[in-house]
């Protein structure tokens, strides 16, 4: 112990090389003493640097920066620095503006610069091709088995009609799956790495998918795209989404929890093959190769449920066998599309005939009364207006259990409400807009009461959607198109 400490306390330069290895080695440790030694990592790191090089290296290792420069922010700083001269990018001191004189210029290079990084979700990697060699550099950005990237996400549609109009008639419909994205990744030498919808590595919490995909999907290398649903192993019926999200964060007693909630991975789309980008390929085509390369396994790993139809009446017969086998609805998707990483297109729809439930930011909370009184028992709840700012649209109390062991409890909440208070009123908190949650609700009323103008009528808390950050909440101009719906309807 006290040489330990002695190797703690010591103090060094501290370098970026020294920084970045260090980091580059919490990254690549495993094995017993894993977390000794990672402390010792940081330690070193910590008892070398200043205040505020401490601040940055810890938000660095966290992954949570948090300095308000977004992707946007990113892809612009890049346009500009490297292609400012092309796009006619002038920056006036006197006002504090930047001038775009081309905009149809300006956004092809942006959209360069988007796609090399939906391509490799690293900006370094973009801005030393941008810099090197310029828009060639850009293009010629491929993907690479067991980097990440941006998955392609899906519009809403309220009607069937609307979803015909917007990906083509006739069209591919398959189950949407009440589940969580798993991005699969096979290199040559056999590896196989499981990415969420952030991007963040589950491999090690689902050993059991990354077995599936091994020994059930041909080929030396690809990258998959997927659902991985959990069930219920007396009746095989699908589970909802909260009954499996803590497996995401599970660390330990991992074979426990994949015996106690085992998933189904359901295969729709298909990125990389055998070293090959297929993503400009026709979605036809993409189903067509998964259906050659994998074999299906139920309750292991099986290809998405799909018809071709063209008829509202075959859309609405395939709707209600989806709803009995447990899933959200349909999901509607272009024949002739390609994968478009990183971007709401048409070419995927979700289609739900129930009302939409809204992923909400949690920014503000209450202490309880009674058996409730050391839980915060009662949120307070916010979409995103146009300015990207939380504007409240209710209080949501219900949902949550009493016990844990039933599913998300009061006490796993107040968990992870109470670091992040941020100030304190007699029994009102208010706090950092971190967690998301799905909220359920009967109707969507006008109010003057929150600053987004709308109140949720008996809003309920679904589940913790451990998938999404808050910057991915529901928006206002959504919550309008809601109630203008529900007007109609």
């Amino acid at each position: 112990v006290k040489t330990k400490k002695q190797a703690t306390l010591h103090s060094a330069k501290l370098t970026v090389k020294k920084v970045f290895d260090n980091i580059r080695k919490l990254a690549e440790l495993e094995g017993e003493g894993t977390v000794d030694r990672k402390t010792q990592l940081i330690a070193e790191l910590l008892t070398s640097a200043k205040p505020v090089e401490s601040k940055y290296i810890v938000k660095t290792i966290l992954g949570e920066m948090r300095i308000g420069v977004g992707e946007g922010s990113m892809r612009d700083a890049i346009t500009w620095a490297f292609f400012g001269d092309k796009t006619g990018v002038k920056y006036t001191r006197e006002m504090n503006d930047i001038e775009v004189k081309d905009r149809e210029v300006y956004n092809k290079y942006l959209d360069a610069v988007q796609h090399a990084y939906d391509m490799t979700n690293e900006f370094a990697v973009v801005a030393k091709a941008a810099k090197s060699r310029g828009m060639d550099g850009l293009k010629n950005i491929g993907m690479k088995v067991g980097i990440p990237i941006q998955v392609m996400l899906a519009l809403k549609v309220d009607t069937i009609e609307e979803a015909f109009e917007t990906v083509g008639n006739p069209a591919a419909i398959e189950f949407k799956y009440d589940g969580f994205r798993i991005q699969a990744h096979k290199d040559e030498k056999g590896n196989i790495r499981l990415f969420t919808r952030r991007l963040e590595d589950v491999t090690r919490q689902f050993p059991d998918v990354a077995e599936f995909v091994k020994k059930n999907v041909k080929g030396k290398s690809f990258i998959i795209d997927s659902e991985a649903v959990g069930y219920n192993k007396k009746n095989g019926k699908y589970l909802p989404f909260q009954s499996i999200s803590q497996r995401i964060k599970r660390k330990y007693d991992i074979d426990k929890m994949s015996e106690d909630f085992p998933v189904e991975l359901n295969v729709f789309d298909i990125i990389c093959y055998e070293g090959r980008s297929v993503i400009s390929e026709e979605f036809e085509k993409r189903r067509k190769l998964l259906e050659r390369i994998i074999r299906q396994e139920p309750k292991k790993i099986v290809l998405s449920k799909i018809r071709i139809v063209s008829e509202k009446k075959d859309v609405e017969k395939f709707f209600k066998d989806a709803v009995n086998a447990g899933n959200e609805g349909l999901m509607f998707k272009s024949l002739k599309s390609p994968y478009k990483p990183g971007a709401r297109v048409g070419y995927m729809i979700k289609f739900k005939h129930i009302m939409e439930t809204l992923d909400l930011v949690i920014v503000g909370a209450e202490w309880g009364e009674g058996k409730r009184s050391k839980w915060l028992s009662s949120y307070t709840i916010a979409c995103i207006d146009e300015n990207g700012n939380f504007a409240e649209v209710g209080k949501a109390s219900t949902g949550l259990k009493e016990k844990e062991e039933e599913g998300l409890s009061f006490m796993e909440m107040t968990r992870l409400l109470k670091p992040l208070i941020i100030s304190e009123k007699g029994k009102e908190v208010r706090v950092k807009p971190k967690i998301v949650i799905e909220v359920g609700y009967e109707e969507i009323q006008k109010s003057p009461t929150y600053e987004s103008g709308f109140a949720l009528r008996f809003p309920r808390v679904i589940s913790q959607r451990l998938d999404k950050g808050h910057h991915e909440a529901s928006t206002l101009d959504y919550v309008k198109k809601l109630y203008a719906s529900q007007k109609k309807s």
